[in-house]
């Protein structure tokens, strides 16, 4: 179960105490019956268990101290990853690591690549842990401890799926009133499979042991149409005359009828749309003709997933003991978005004598020129088939990952060990993406002209393009099935993360030397060593993605590190002192790309008073080296959530304050609106950087009572703040600041196509490239209770962690103040930031022990919308329908019984009340919103079931 401070761990220290020296999440140093002096929760294999989670994000996501990332439920923008972010201070912001050693490279962290039938445990440290870890650590710590010592056959399979009841009258009335369909009322989908064996065991005269597991994971998709709250794509709507009162069916202006706006040409800015019935004529575009791009997206991506791998160590003698492994993981997933289109965005060009276009059309679109050879008008085109062979787009997405470690170790001396270890991973990660639209074969089927009675292309008559096939897109529904084919074209990209990282360390334990205070028993403890670590990446694209904005990237450095720790107890079992400790650490690394050495350090504190409680308290200076892609990832432009205050009619932002942006006269009241208030921005890396810096405080008591022998209560304060960190502006916050305040450095970042003044598509965009900003601070109080009350019925356990947020504060540049984003939610502050948020677990379990029945609660607090705040930083659109969202609680029920010796069942439903997430508007989401909510915060796929067994002989 989860738990905070460290009670199981200490447990495990304490009961090994008298067989061996053991490690703790959180340093170095080796001793026996150590407590450690930094805030740990703890997650165990029954904690797994009883969630039924074969992805190991999602258990971690429970926890309060953690804020969704990439996850499963992201589809349009996945890479296909799962990653963990601490604090909310974001996932390149803390270190994994499998029993000690780095995960993978941290760029290209993967949850996936966790084997969660092999977890033994999770300790989660929050705090900075550089001076023991390196660079990365500045938010804390995920040390998964795998199981690597079996002794015989280890099965677990588990099956599960989700079951939601739609029944949400209001939403499903708003889509039948658009003309879209309902999702069905009772889907059963998501499915999931997953299977994994171990084999172990040990050499003779336990000298050692092998374990070796394989394991699939199966994981079928939920779509949003299956589900009330995305089936239409979610806007606000005028409600009573009050704006943003309601919702509506929005969608995408590029739709499927098809959408013109001339950029040249007598009707140049006005907006045009074809007409519903087939027939070749334009109508005013309005909002009604807007697509319902939801239906076809992923709530959950599909995922097939195999792993393998090996663990073994061997005693030849005391002094030496050899150890390694290998870890293997084959992830194949999908993301898949609503089919692709003739972007607005990209300028196209046709000519005014193209027979495929009616008079009309032709006499808007060129006037007086209309059927002369010579002359050609640009325009934006909003053209998206979705009728014929049109198909979804598809991110095909495939990472493999392989991990291997080696190392000798072993006692040199009484009290003293040594350990000279290597570690080597490569990520290979490769990326096809179907059924999209090639821009540049488009515009050449857009060049037709009749040749002999024959709509040819252009590029045919004259051999650039022989296979060059016309495109109707002046008719709804009238694209041939070869035209489709042409315009059709799947770009490659992949790309290779490889770490290696060579570590020596001696530690010792002078107690037997007598070297230590002469009030405390235990002696002076310590460990000093070195590091190397070596990172390298390369990212190719083929011809047609970097045609379409995707660029390449490679680059390496390196670093050698120099640390040490020392642990020094005062004072042991002396009045008011039952133990009295203090422990230092400092790292000194010299990056390849950093001329200067960087210095981290730390300080912590545990005093006990008596027995009954201990205090402890900690500070560390944390640094954070910026990471490959930070530094040498190429620069591109893509989409972001965002909407121009200088597009539409009437701009909410003035003919001045537009300006500043690149907005010309001629040009404001004529700006097309960012489709879907998906604007463009343009990111990349910066081989300028310097690393990050962050110091963070923790202060906490942890309460034993002997009187009730069961329980254990604990409460920490902890502080972090990031100065210098490597992060891009966000589009949103430039947008705001500019529309606020008018300063000049928000407001020249703004790149507007100098043509028609929109911010999207290859011309239009803000800059947001990434850069040392500001500063980041969080600081909150955690809570944790154990407490396990035997009865003449059977035992009753109760878990719970919890998380008071005190502040989350955001300087996206110095001197030009901050925001607070505690408690609220929206464009700037992305997913809910909530005040209060726990998990409580309560279980019983029979007299005999052979089954048990667990209950486990979730909170999420409520929050508000930054956008209603009188912050300048957050404040934008008022907004009614989503001013909130109340505070959400979850229960989840489990069952498990040992059905013999060795043999265990388990079953169980999560959100066992089938609770629907908010709905919350499109325009309102950014980082990992999706399906009108943020699905990595909220339940999306409804009551889920699990059913699974393990056996052990």
């Amino acid at each position: 179960m989860a738990q905070t401070a460290p009670e199981a761990v200490v447990k495990s220290a304490e009961a090994d105490a008298d067989v061996g020296t053991i490690t703790v999440t959180g340093s170095r140093i080796w001793q026996p019956g150590v407590k450690s002096n930094s805030p740990i929760t703890t997650i165990d294999a029954a904690e797994i268990r009883l969630q039924g989670a074969t992805n190991i994000e999602s258990v971690l996501n429970r926890l309060p101290q953690v804020q969704a990332d990439a996850n499963e439920n992201v589809s349009n923008g996945s890479d296909g990853t799962a990653r963990l972010n601490l604090r909310n201070l974001g996932s390149n912001r803390n270190l994994v690591l499998i029993n000690g050693q780095r995960l993978l490279p941290v760029q290209a962290t993967d949850l996936n690549f966790i084997p969660a039938a092999l977890v033994e445990r999770i300790d989660v440290v929050t705090g900075g842990a550089s001076a023991v870890y390196g660079s990365d650590a500045i938010s804390g710590v995920v040390n998964f401890i795998l199981r690597d010592n079996l002794n015989g056959v280890r099965a677990d399979v588990q099956y599960g799926f989700s079951n939601h009841q739609n029944d949400n009258t209001a939403r499903r009335a708003l889509i039948s009133a658009n003309g879209y369909q309902n999702a069905s009322s009772s889907p059963v989908d998501g499915q999931r499979f997953d299977a994994n064996i171990a084999f172990g065991a040990n050499f003779p005269e336990g000298r050692g042991n092998v374990t070796a597991y394989f394991g699939y994971r199966d994981v079928r998709p939920i779509m949003q149409g299956n589900r009330d709250v995305s089936a239409c794509a979610l806007d606000p709507a005028t409600v009573g005359g009050v704006a943003n009162a309601g919702f509506t069916c929005g969608g995408s202006s590029n739709n499927e009828y098809g959408l013109f706006q001339p950029l040249t040409g007598p009707n140049a800015g006005q907006r045009f749309n074809n007409t519903r019935n087939g027939q070749s004529t334009w109508v005013p575009y309005d909002a009604s003709f807007r697509y319902n791009y939801a239906p076809l997206n992923f709530f959950q991506r599909n995922d097939t997933r195999y792993t393998a791998g090996a663990f073994a160590h061997y005693e030849v003698t005391p002094a030496v003991e050899l150890y390694g492994s290998f870890m293997f993981m084959d992830d194949h997933t999908n993301s898949q978005v609503a089919p692709s289109a003739l972007f607005q965005g990209t300028t196209y060009r046709i000519n005014c004598d193209n027979p495929l276009m009616s008079a009309q059309q032709g006499n808007l679109l060129c006037g007086a020129d209309v059927g002369n050879a010579a002359v050609t008008q640009d325009l934006f085109i909003g053209y998206r088939p979705v009728a014929g062979n049109a198909r979804p787009r598809r991110d095909d997405l495939r990472h493999t990952d392989y991990r291997v470690t080696g190392g000798v170790r072993g006692a040199i001396a009484e009290g003293f060990r040594y350990d000279i270890n290597a570690l080597f991973s490569k990520v290979i990660f490769a990326e096809n993406y179907q059924n999209d639209i090639d821009p540049t074969r488009a515009n050449r089927a857009l060049q037709v002209v009749n040749r002999n009675g024959v709509p040819t292309c252009k590029s045919v008559i004259d051999g650039t393009d022989p296979a060059c096939v016309p495109l109707n897109v002046f008719q709804y529904n009238n694209l041939s099935d070869a035209s489709l084919a042409y315009i059709y074209s799947p770009t490659f990209t992949r790309g290779l993360d490889q770490e290696s990282v060579v570590t020596g360390s001696v530690s010792g334990d002078l107690t037997s030397y007598g070297i230590g205070s002469p009030w405390a028993e235990q002696g002076v403890g310590f460990v000093v060593g070195v590091e190397h670590r070596r990172e390298t990446l390369e990212f190719r694209a083929d011809a047609l993605a970097q045609q379409k904005g995707t660029r390449e990237a490679d680059g390496r450095f390196n670093v050698t590190e120099y640390f040490g720790e020392l642990r020094v107890p005062i004072f042991e079992d002396v009045p008011f002192a039952k133990e009295l400790t203090l422990t230092g650490g400092y790292r000194y690394s010299k990056y390849s790309t950093n001329p200067e050495g960087i210095s981290t350090y730390k300080g912590e504190l545990s005093w006990a008073p008596i027995e009954d409680i201990r205090l402890r308290g900690s500070y560390n200076r944390a640094i954070r080296a910026p990471n490959i892609s930070e530094l040498f990832q190429a620069q591109s432009i893509g989409n972001v959530a965002a909407q121009d205050p200088c597009s539409g009619a009437t701009p909410t932002a003035s003919a001045a304050r537009c300006a500043l942006t690149g907005v010309t006269a001629a040009q404001y009241g004529r700006i097309i609106e960012c489709p879907t208030d998906v604007c463009s921005a343009q990111g990349g890396g910066n081989p300028a950087l310097k690393p990050e810096e962050a110091d963070t405080y923790t202060a906490g008591v942890v309460l034993s009572p002997r009187f009730l022998r069961r329980l254990s209560l604990s409460v920490d304060y902890f502080n972090i703040r990031v100065k210098d960190y490597i992060s891009s502006i966000p589009a949103s916050l430039t947008v705001s600041q500019c529309v606020t305040t008018g300063d000049p450095f928000f407001c020249n970042l703004f790149k507007r196509d100098p043509r028609s003044g929109v911010l999207f598509g290859e011309q239009g965009y803000v800059i947001s490239t990434t850069q040392n900003t500001g500063a980041l601070s969080t600081s909150g109080v955690d809570f944790g209770l154990n407490f396990a009350q035997p009865t003449g019925i059977g035992r009753f356990d109760v878990a719970m962690v919890g998380t008071w947020l005190e502040k989350l504060e955001n300087q996206p540049l110095p001197g030009l103040g901050s925001y607070d984003c505690k408690g609220l939610f929206g464009p700037t502050c992305g997913q809910p930031s909530p005040e209060w948020r726990h998990q409580a677990r309560l279980t019983w379990t029979d007299l005999d022990n052979f089954g048990s029945v667990s209950l486990n609660w979730r909170h999420i607090g409520g929050t508000s919308l930054t956008n209603n705040t009188t912050d300048p930083f957050l404040r934008g659109p008022a907004y009614v329908i989503n001013a909130q969202i109340p505070s959400y609680d979850y229960f989840d029920l489990a069952l498990s019984a040992r059905v013999s010796e060795g043999v265990s069942l388990r079953a169980g439903i999560n959100n066992l009340l089938d609770k629907d997430p908010p709905a919350i508007a499109a325009g309102l989401l950014s980082s990992f919103g999706n399906g009108n909510t943020y699905p990595g915060v909220y339940d999306v796929a409804g009551r889920s079931f699990f059913f699974g067994a393990t056996a052990e002989f």
